[in-house]
């Protein structure tokens, strides 16, 4: 997540919000959700997440060796999984970075002929901080939770809309580089989109899933006041998948993740899901950032919650999530 160690200390000394209570926000689901027979495996969260973590890929700093072999992992991922590169090649350089660096870009296209006009973003950021420049024993910042527990996530729903073919709607599959340097690889994709007069309906970014809040919710959305996410996702899900933050409101985390730089173009519901809730975690930005204290049984439950709702993004016939007026 991009700059949040400039808010850690304020948050540390408890400021005041002026924003409204969670008990104002709270989000009812009144629907029946659809059932889904799919089973994330548990071992293959463990495993994925535990290689984009490891040591071998030096903390993945954009630009680097290390990131470079998480590409090359990502490509692998797809590519075994049936999922096709979005341009020529998984491989999208940043235009505003140097040296050379890249999302990884992936897409499915739906199976309706209308809707498959029609784009769902699903991503996460696969870079971090890299090493460190100080000399102690650990070096090294895996960024476990952020946020190879986020690219963890949507590698797992790629693996199972690949697998289910239930999408009507054309899917993109994006794991966007240089997040820790300015949200660079996000607002270098977003240019090209446009150009295209890309069609998206909405974006699911995934960031900082990897150990779970002590709260009556499962996540929280960015900017929860911006679109009927929260309300349309607790729908699907048929639980009480999403709640209010009023952290995240306060510190405006909206606008410090790459959903915000897809808003902020084509001005539709593009919002992240997240665990981090200020509390649950003291590793950010830290090396102590590992897989070891990562809670894989909740990643695996976060990601089964979630497949009725981006099953549903994915299928309804008409655009059901949307700006808030």
């Amino acid at each position: 997540m991009k700059k949040l160690y400039f808010l850690l200390p304020f948050v540390l000394f408890g400021c005041k919000s002026n924003t409204p209570t969670a008990d104002d926000k709270t989000v009812k689901s009144e629907s029946n959700p659809i059932e889904i027979s799919y089973k994330v495996q548990e071992s293959e969260v463990s495993d994925f997440l535990k290689y984009l973590s490891s040591d071998e890929l030096e903390g993945r700093e954009t630009g680097t060796k290390g990131i470079e072999k998480a590409a090359v992992f990502l490509e692998d991922f797809l590519k075994k999984n049936n999922v096709k590169p979005y341009f020529v090649s998984y491989r999208d350089t940043l235009t505003n970075f140097k040296p050379v660096a890249y999302n990884i870009v992936g897409v499915l296209e739906g199976s309706d002929p209308e809707l498959k006009k029609e784009f769902v973003v699903l991503s996460a950021h696969y870079d971090h901080i890299g090493i460190e420049k100080k000399d102690q024993p650990d070096k090294i910042n895996n960024g476990a939770n952020d946020d190879a527990s986020g690219v963890t996530a949507v590698a797992q729903m790629a693996k199972y809309f690949a697998e289910t073919k239930s999408n009507k709607r054309s899917i993109l599959f994006v794991f966007f580089a240089g997040e820790e340097k300015g949200l660079l690889g996000s607002k270098s994709l977003v240019q090209k989109l446009k150009k295209q007069n890309f069609n998206i309906y909405t974006q699911l970014n995934i960031e900082m899933i990897g150990v779970p809040m002590k709260r009556d919710y499962l996540s929280y959305v960015t900017g929860f006041d911006k679109s009927n996410m929260a309300q349309k996702i607790n729908e699907y899900t048929g639980k009480n998948t999403i709640g209010f933050l009023p952290k995240e409101a306060e510190y405006k985390l909206f606008y410090r993740s790459d959903n915000y730089s897809f808003y902020d173009v084509f001005k539709k519901p593009c919002q992240s899901i997240s665990t981090f809730d200020f509390e649950n975690f003291d590793f950010y930005h830290h090396v102590s950032d590992e897989f070891k204290v990562m809670d894989i049984p909740h990643m695996t439950a976060f990601i089964q919650e979630f497949l009725p709702a981006v099953t549903k993004i994915a299928t309804t016939p008409t655009e059901e999530i949307v700006m808030n007026k």
